[in-house]
């Protein structure tokens, strides 16, 4: 799906490289488009599994298993799911955001560090630790409770990142012309977030689509958790594909809806100087009531999971720490972590190149294709290969191989974004300057552009790391047979309510994702910043 990234490319801006002479490509353009043409027909391999699916099955067969009851139960579901958490997910970002970075809030910089640590906690971790907390929650509005202190991060990274960014000046003309502290946030401020607003508010949703372990623990059916009954039940049944196929139409309706709401408004800065410095606006009696606010958001969304976390541990004494259990799950996903992130730092690179260093209509179809894969749920990406394997190529059934070109598949964009950013500052000039020396292109990429790329490439790469380490739907379909990875071995030991058992490797994977999510964190910052 659209990872966390893209939530940096909604805030910031890219430079392009000024016209004129290309330098030579490392492989040639030709070459360089054919593997980037590769790439995005092995991520239109989902979308094609469902359409196939959809055709297999027959008209008759697929209306009567989409239009029943069940359907239209999980559709109200979804429909429900969003339309409380999205809303609740922009106040909470964007007061957040605004409150950081715009008044006079004391602790300014922990606080904007802390409301974006909620991001290292899985949102299956999240709702573990509710359970624990309070054993009835259920239904609903128990879902909108967990997904919104799990997922507003994602709007208030690019929103405060904007927001760091944005010119004072604007806010100044329009005191001067008379408009008070709020009237100026509405109608000025408010309007320079809305592509931040909207991009966070689509990662929202794409997430509450995707997302089956949190809804399955607190027993609240949604698409993803009914199509995981389904596939368990009777393997790859028409009833769930067909589940599938309704629930990627919705994806698909959520990422034209996005497109749409983004307007056609241009928000860059154009001139010369040096940006005024923000005048942070005072709070006088609303300082205690906006630390209180945080305060309860940070503890609800952050505190109480570790928390129930340190308190399972507690209660399992030193045998939940067997060594034999839990070093083989940590080796296992380490290792895919890498991989992966290897992997699909490395496929990302011919895109990012086209994208950047020969844009066209071309390019930018094959830059959306990802997309589009990417924001599609992790179990219908598993089911996919599922099903593509066992037809195609049964000897890769289960193997790490299908395995790490799903994790490709899903969190190529975090990647792809990332590069294409670096590469679009690294000068084209400094590759021409090499290769008029007399430096062939393979080496002149290697040795300028490559290197100039190399920060950007690494920040992608621990990006798609953290989404790894904690992916769980399409590892629990595509994992080989004696595959334990820290998200796997704790939601098994989770469903069998063994909760200080699960303790552990809810600690590893918050531990392994605190500095990825800081990482997120500052390179929304720098991006916002340029």
């Amino acid at each position: 799906m659209i990872t966390d990234l893209a939530a940096l490319e909604l805030s910031g801006r890219t430079t392009t490289a000024g016209r004129g002479k290309r330098p030579r490509p490392p492989f040639g353009v030709s070459t360089i488009a054919v593997i980037a043409v590769l790439i995005a027909l092995v991520s239109l391999v989902p979308l094609g599994y469902v359409a196939f699916m959809t055709a297999v099955t027959g008209w008759d067969t697929a209306a009567s298993l989409i239009f029943r009851p069940r359907v239209g139960e999980l559709l109200l579901n979804t429909a429900l799911l969003i339309a409380f958490t999205v809303p609740l997910c922009l106040v909470l970002g964007v007061g957040a955001a605004w409150l950081v970075e715009r008044t006079e809030l004391r602790g300014h910089k922990v606080w904007a560090v802390l409301l974006a640590a909620p991001l290292a906690i899985p949102a299956f971790v999240n709702s573990y630790a509710w359970v624990s907390a309070v054993p009835s929650l259920e239904g609903l509005f128990s879902g909108v409770l967990i997904a919104t202190l799990s997922y507003f991060p994602l709007v208030y990274i690019p929103a405060a990142a904007t927001l760091s960014r944005l010119d004072p000046a604007v806010e100044q003309s329009a005191a001067s012309l008379g408009l008070g502290a709020w009237r100026a946030f509405f109608r000025v401020v408010l309007p320079q977030l809305r592509i931040a607003m909207t991009g966070g508010a689509l990662l929202v949703s794409l997430h509450l689509l995707a997302e089956y372990g949190a809804f399955a623990m607190i027993r609240f059916d949604t698409f993803t958790t009914a199509i995981m009954v389904q596939f368990r039940s009777t393997f790859n049944g028409p009833a769930g594909n067909m589940l599938a196929s309704v629930l990627v139409f919705f994806c698909l309706i959520l990422l034209l809806v996005e497109v749409r709401s983004r307007g056609t408004a241009r928000y860059a800065r154009v001139g010369s100087g040096a940006q005024a410095k923000a005048l942070r606006l005072p709070l006088h009696a609303y300082q205690l009531p906006a630390q209180a606010a945080l305060l309860t958001a940070s503890t609800l969304a952050f505190g109480l999971p570790l928390l129930f976390v340190f308190r399972w541990i507690v209660a399992g004494g030193s045998d939940v720490w067997a060594a034999d259990e839990f070093l083989p799950a940590l080796l296992q996903t380490l290792g895919f972590g890498l991989g992966g992130a290897l992997v699909t730092t490395a496929v990302a690179f011919p895109m990012a190149y086209l994208a950047v260093r020969h844009a066209s209509w071309f390019s930018k179809a094959l830059e959306l294709s990802n997309y589009i894969t990417s924001s599609m749920p992790g179990i219908v990406v598993g089911l996919a290969f599922v099903t593509v394997s066992i037809r195609l190529a049964p000897g890769i059934y289960q193997t790490a191989f299908v395995l790490i070109a799903a994790y490709v598949l899903l969190f190529l964009p975090r990647a792809l974004v990332s590069i294409r950013a670096g590469l679009a500052q690294a000068p084209k000039e400094l590759d021409e300057a090499a290769q008029s020396l007399g430096t062939p292109p393979l080496l002149s990429f290697i040795r300028v552009t490559l290197r100039l790329t190399a920060p950007a490439a690494a920040g992608g790469a621990a990006l798609v790391f953290l989404a790894i380490v904690n992916e769980l739907t399409a590892t629990l379909l595509l994992a080989p047979n004696g595959t334990r990875t820290l998200a796997t071995e704790f939601w098994s030991k989770s469903s069998e309510i063994d909760y200080a058992g699960a303790a552990p490797y809810a600690l590893l994977m918050i531990v392994i994702s605190a500095p990825m999510t800081y990482l997120l964190f500052q390179q929304s910052k720098k991006v916002a910043g340029q």
